[in-house]
Parts: C-alpha cells; sequence; structure tokens
C-alpha cells in the first residue's frame, strides 16, 4: 500500500473536527490555503446586501454539540453510556471520546436535536456546549 492510500485510510478515522484541525495545520505548515479559488465577482446592486445581513441574525441551523469535560462529581461510567448512545460508537471509542474532552459528540445537529443531546449529557454529569 502507498504512503498516500495509509495516510487517507488514517484519516478516514478522524473526526470532522479532528480532519478541521490537520487541515489548519497542513495550512500553517506549508504555507497554503485549502480554500477552493473563488472567482471576482460583479459590485453588488445597491440594497442586495440587506437580505444578508439580516441572515446573520436569524438563528444557526446547525450545532455542533461539544463535550467540555465532566462536572466535579460526575460519574465518567454514565456520560460514556450517553456518548456511546448517542454516537453508535464502542464502548472503547465513547470511552476514549470522553477522556479526551474537549470533543464533538455530535457534529451539525438541528437546533432540536443539539438541544435535546445537551440536556441528555448534562443530566448524565457532562459539561456541554454547542458551537
Amino acid at each position: 500500500m502507498s504512503k498516500v492510500n495509509e495516510l487517507v485510510e488514517q484519516i478516514k478515522t478522524l473526526t470532522v473536527v479532528e480532519v478541521s484541525e490537520l487541515v489548519k495545520a497542513l495550512e500553517d505548515e506549508f504555507g497554503v490555503s485549502a480554500a477552493a479559488p473563488v472567482a471576482v465577482a460583479a459590485a453588488p446592486v445597491a440594497g442586495a446586501a440587506a437580505p444578508a445581513a439580516d441572515a446573520g441574525a436569524a438563528e444557526k441551523s446547525t450545532y455542533n454539540v461539544m463535550l467540555k469535560g465532566l462536572k466535579p462529581d460526575a460519574s465518567k461510567v454514565g456520560v460514556i453510556k450517553v456518548v456511546k448512545e448517542i454516537t453508535g460508537l464502542g464502548l472503547t471509542e465513547a470511552k476514549d471520546l470522553v477522556e479526551n474532552a474537549p470533543k464533538a459528540v455530535k457534529e451539525n445537529a438541528t437546533p432540536d436535536e443539539a438541544k435535546e443531546l445537551k440536556e441528555k449529557l448534562e443530566q448524565a454529569g457532562a459539561e456541554v456546549e454547542l458551537a
């Protein structure tokens, strides 16, 4: 197997957050950008920027449910069980996720789903943030 194929296989095991960190590290190391080139567009018509400004004030459509850590009196086992249930990970992977917090438990969750997952995790004893 070539080195490139081996790297691709290793990258497949990373979470989206870890891949993002990898991309940032490669950009910094080699002075490049992973952003796609963008063609320069014509100047916007007067008044066209107003809808974009309103869109920023609207509620986000997706959230990342981030496990920040455990509450001081929390049971790690209880949090691991909930993480395992939410993610579908095996016991070892769920334990690793909890022990290596802060980590994303669920990415691109709808607002309702993110709120529900946050409540479940907090009830188990986790400190959670929606990003």
